[in-house]
């Protein structure tokens, strides 16, 4: 059930814990995802909360969603303005050359018949900039901390694979996609005007675990 994964609510908001699998917004082929089973998130309010932004399938971790119209408009203008801190975990395959620093690259989406749509690189594309910060490093693969600026689709998996050469580890487009996608959105701080701050950590994920990143 859904509201076993509640890390945070209130009369405006809700934050869950997405696990990685599952879309926030319904698929093609009717699977379930987040929007599917709002119903399971009302909590005595007859309206069902609605996602702010969007977290990839296979990315896990803190989404926002508003328990009415009027939340839901404040958080997105939040979000437009920049006002909102996400901070971003992910095992990378690779080692970066530095220990830390901002990757400025615009993004483009681009589609074939054969391969689908996906975002690249591209000078004339939209602004998109991350900061990183090398936590450690096992083997050939690494932990960062991620900070995105903007939210570009694909941000945080095109700005490994291309700005910083070290892909997402199990990104099934940009990297290799052995194993699960190792994208965690691990911390949400949305100011509020009149409120505290919705200010959100998601717990540790199993699968950096498993692939031998530890918490701490």
């Amino acid at each position: 059930m859904l509201d076993d994964l509640v890390l945070f609510i209130d009369g405006e908001a809700i934050v869950l814990d997405k696990p990685a699998g599952l879309p926030v917004d319904p698929p093609r082929d009717g699977s379930p995802s987040i929007v599917g089973r709002a119903d399971e998130l009302r909590f005595t309010f007859q309206r069902e909360p609605t996602p702010v932004h969007r977290l990839d399938r296979d990315t896990s971790g803190c989404l926002l969603l508003a328990r009415n119209p009027k939340a839901h408009a404040r958080f997105q203008q939040a979000f437009e303005q920049g006002r909102v801190t996400k901070r971003y975990l992910a095992v990378v395959d690779g080692v970066p050359e530095v220990e830390s620093g901002e990757i400025d690259l615009p993004l483009s989406k681009v589609s074939s018949v054969e391969d689908g749509w996906r975002m690249v690189g591209d000078p004339r594309g939209k602004a998109a900039r991350t900061n990183w910060r090398l936590l450690r490093t096992v083997g050939d693969r690494s932990l960062v901390a991620l900070f995105p600026e903007t939210g570009r689709t694909h941000q945080i998996r095109v700005h490994m694979a291309e700005g910083l050469g070290c892909p997402v580890a199990g990104d099934p487009v940009y990297g290799r996609g052995e194993g699960p996608m190792l994208l965690h959105a691990a911390g949400l701080m949305v100011p509020r005007d009149n409120k505290l701050a919705i200010d959100v950590t998601a717990p540790w994920p199993q699968s950096f675990v498993a692939a031998g990143f530890d918490e701490g």
